[in-house]
């Protein structure tokens, strides 16, 4: 059974947690991972780049010039791509969809997977509690530094939420926070430690299992 540290706001270590070993000893599949990575990065992928076509440039209603007797060749508008400032042909469009579906079971099975790993390789940081009466940002390095990730990127995991730490993680480049039932396979792989309080395991078992 897989027993994780836990750290009172001190940084010192005040009890071992068992945690479910149903869900915490699974079998990491690189495969599973990889395939929800890259379906989330295509999912957030703004389209910008867009190009019009003869039908969308503005002008050219009317034929520039008769068909006959003007000795220059035929043309029927100025939207067509032969002319400068006319339309583009095969040019991006903001039309482009790069979406990929997963399912919901392999996306949470991921979220799964990843948090196993941390686990096993003590990238999972437990506290008693994580309460600021104020957002401080000075307040939340002194708590960081103390435990064993001083100077680490971390993710944090609130049960509930928490302006307080949340406003005091705002000016740290190497923290971001989340709600326990809202982590994801990217964030959790940018991150190399998870910090949370003992009360998230239960709400990160229940979501994700």
């Amino acid at each position: 059974m897989p027993k994780v540290k836990v750290y009172n706001l001190k940084g010192e270590e005040v009890k071992e947690e068992e945690l479910d070993p149903k869900f915490f000893n699974i079998k990491i599949k690189p495969a599973v991972v990889q395939q929800v990575v890259e379906a989330q990065l295509a999912n957030s992928r703004q389209v910008l780049a867009h190009t019009k076509g003869r039908s969308e440039v503005r002008g050219g209603g009317r034929k520039p010039w008769k068909q006959k007797g003007t000795g220059r060749a035929r043309h029927g508008s100025i939207r067509s791509p032969l002319w400068k400032g006319g339309g583009v042909t095969f040019g991006p469009t903001k039309e482009r969809n790069f979406s990929k579906a997963v399912n919901k079971k392999v996306k949470k099975k991921a979220v799964q997977m990843v948090l196993a790993d941390k686990a096993n390789n003590n990238k999972l940081i437990l506290v008693e509690g994580l309460q600021l009466d104020a957002a401080k940002t000075k307040k939340l390095v002194e708590i960081l530094n103390k435990l064993p990730i001083k100077n680490k990127k971390v993710l944090i995991a609130l049960v509930k939420k928490s302006d307080s730490v949340i406003r005091s993680a705002k000016n740290l480049p190497q923290v971001e926070t989340l709600p326990a039932a809202s982590l994801n396979v990217v964030d959790l792989l940018n991150y190399p430690y998870l910090l949370m309080p003992v009360a998230a395991i239960k709400k990160v078992i229940e979501t994700y299992s």
